[in-house]
């Protein structure tokens, strides 16, 4: 039985730091891309970083470039993203998912991820 679960979401004041955590089990972690994305309220639920199963490519949505970075460790079957310059618009669940594409194009897509994790809430206040 594959398991996501998400880790380090809070409350924080616009300018500060998170760090979340998605630790997997139940699959071959090395062997999977993983991607976080993130839900807002009344919205659709949004890319906004990926990382392949070695690590070589990593992806992020303008939005969130120079201010967040995702990480793994294969080791610890764990993925992480490092949430800097908080802003109040960050405010959303935000989701792991396992799957996706070692590909340059198509891995933004929450149809090519096969597992996802519950999420966990980030609330920045402005």
């Amino acid at each position: 039985q594959v398991r996501l679960v998400e880790s380090g979401g809070g409350l924080v004041q616009a300018g500060g730091s998170l760090r979340v955590s998605c630790a997997a089990s139940g699959l071959p972690f090395s062997s999977y891309n993983m991607g976080w994305f993130r839900q807002a309220p009344g919205k659709e639920r949004e890319f906004v970083a990926r990382i392949s199963w070695g690590g070589g490519r990593i992806n992020y949505v303008d939005s969130v470039k120079g201010r967040f970075t995702i990480s793994r460790d294969n080791a610890k079957n764990t993925v992480y993203l490092q949430m800097n310059s908080l802003k109040p618009e960050d405010t959303a669940v935000y989701y792991c998912a396992a799957g996706g594409t070692s590909s340059s194009v198509g891995y933004d897509s929450t149809r090519v991820y096969d597992y996802w994790g519950q999420g966990t809430q980030v609330t920045v206040s402005s």
